[in-house]
């Protein structure tokens, strides 16, 4: 691992992996998730399959740069966006997160990637399409949304469980990793694997602290939909029927939007990426990739 430094002074933690020569995908994670959410055996398959895969941690997350002690209205925030008036200052916005994307890219020398994004990844993802379109070979966005509040609305439990306050001790964040079972696969969820990944994480960097300002910059950056019809870089959209957290309409919604996208409906998918699909995901987002090189 190693880290990049940006002119604006924000560092990011990121990994390569496999051979550079090899067309680039830059793996963009989640809400709150560091870039080890994206499991080394999973990314291990596009390395097998001739892709060069980075992966980093968001700006508050991961070992990446936190802002520390910055304070965020996210409630004054949310409501601007529901009644559509302009939002409060935030400390930054997709759109620094999807510059900060670029910065891995610039510090690795790569003029453009395949960009993948999950969930919040997501809609990095497609503002890193929407503004900095010639970085940008394919766009794949994974159980994700196009910023208008009216698609891919949550259920409240899924919500509620998003939102509460996360215990501070080890073995209760490890515990309350069965909670997760609220949005991901109905079929696949693992309390084990769950418990595992949760232990990893604190271990690695617990910093619930910066999900505010994320959640503030979600908000804050509004729709980008009008923006996602102009886009003319080839665009998978995955998205699982089984999904709470994000609802399916979000995806269903944005391959909508984009010109000549792909949708691909899981039906037993979660807001989660479960080993069993692990062959799905890799034959579609690998084949997206090479027709772009074919």
């Amino acid at each position: 691992m190693a880290q990049v430094t940006l002119p604006s002074g924000v560092f990011l933690e990121y990994e390569s992996m496999g051979n550079p020569s090899n067309p680039t995908m830059l793996w963009i994670m989640g809400f709150g998730a560091q870039m080890t959410a994206w499991p080394d055996e999973f990314l291990q398959m596009y390395v097998d399959a001739g892709f060069h895969v980075v992966r980093f941690d968001n700006r508050d997350c991961g070992l990446s740069y936190k802002h520390d002690g910055v304070m965020v209205d996210v409630g004054a925030v949310t409501a601007a966006a529901l009644m559509g008036d302009p939002p409060p200052p935030v400390p930054y916005t997709l759109s620094d997160m999807a510059a900060d994307a670029v910065g891995v890219l610039d510090g690795l020398g790569i003029d453009a990637a395949h960009i993948v994004g999950a969930s919040m990844g997501g809609m990095i993802a497609q503002t890193l399409a929407i503004e900095f379109p010639r970085r940008v070979l394919s766009l794949t966005s994974i159980m994700s949304v196009p910023g208008d509040m009216a698609y891919g609305t949550p259920t409240p439990e899924a919500l509620n469980t998003l939102v509460a306050p996360p215990p501070e001790d080890r073995a209760a964040y490890i515990e309350g990793a069965k909670n997760w079972a609220v949005w991901c696969s109905k079929k696949y969820f693992d309390l084990d694997e769950a418990r595992a990944r949760a232990a990893r994480e604190f271990d690695r960097s617990f910093y619930p602290e910066g999900t505010h300002r994320q959640m503030a910059a979600i908000y804050a950056s509004g729709d980008r939909s009008e923006k996602l019809r102009t886009l003319s870089i080839p665009t998978l959209v995955i998205h699982g029927r089984d999904d709470t957290l994000l609802t399916p309409s979000g995806g269903e919604r944005t391959a909508e939007l984009v010109p000549g996208s792909i949708l691909m409906m899981l039906a037993d998918m979660g807001h989660d990426l479960p080993r069993p699909l692990w062959s799905l995901f890799v034959d579609a987002i690998a084949s997206h990739a090479r027709r772009v090189h074919s």
